[in-house]
């Protein structure tokens, strides 16, 4: 006969495999309300697992905090990769985007105004613009316009991603082409 207070066993994973386990509820729960604002026991309970278990994996939350970030740059970097820019560049951002939302979201929004994880975004950003000025240094002449562009396409792109994503990812079959569309206008002006 079963005792009704009988405790449900605990599954036991890998540890590799509770790590990523972690790291997902982990990236969940930041994209929600950011560093500050999301406690150990909110991702413990997003994850399913104790507190405790949480610190078998990571030192802080700190530590996890980076760790859910270095997680979604390397699948951002996968889906999207970091070196060209063209035309199957922004529907592989806007697929990246959809299919991991949290960690967009989470990088881009999140990360970018928490102070102690700046770094990763800035050296995001400053990849973005290195790969943007040259992809568009044979379109653009060299000087103020081309640093502009460089600068303004990447944050426009990444923030033209978050606002659909917003707006509840709207005409996913032509929303690239939009966003595209955006970014061109800056090559126009620039080049201009």
């Amino acid at each position: 006969m079963s005792d009704g207070n009988a405790a449900t066993p605990v599954r036991r994973m890998r540890r590799a495999d509770r790590r990523e386990q972690i790291l997902g509820a982990a990236t969940r729960a930041f994209a929600r309300t950011g560093f500050a604002g999301t406690g150990l026991d909110d991702v413990a309970a997003e994850a399913g697992i104790t507190r405790v278990l949480l610190y078998r994996h990571f030192d802080s939350k700190a530590d996890m905090y980076r760790a859910a970030l270095d997680r979604a740059c390397g699948r951002l970097q996968e889906r999207v990769g970091d070196d060209d820019f063209d035309d199957r560049s922004i529907p592989a951002l806007l697929r990246a985007a959809a299919t991991d939302c949290d960690a967009f979201r989470l990088l881009f929004h999140h990360a970018a105004r928490e102070p102690e994880f700046r770094d990763v975004v800035d050296d995001l950003t400053a990849a973005s613009t290195d790969v943007a000025r040259r992809n568009l240094a044979p379109l653009i002449p060299d000087g103020p316009w081309l640093d502009w562009a460089a600068r303004l396409i990447p944050a426009l792109t990444v923030e033209a991603v978050i606002a659909w994503l917003d707006a509840g990812q709207p005409d996913p079959e032509h929303a690239a082409e939009r966003i595209g569309q955006a970014v061109h206008g800056v090559i126009r002006a620039a080049a201009q």
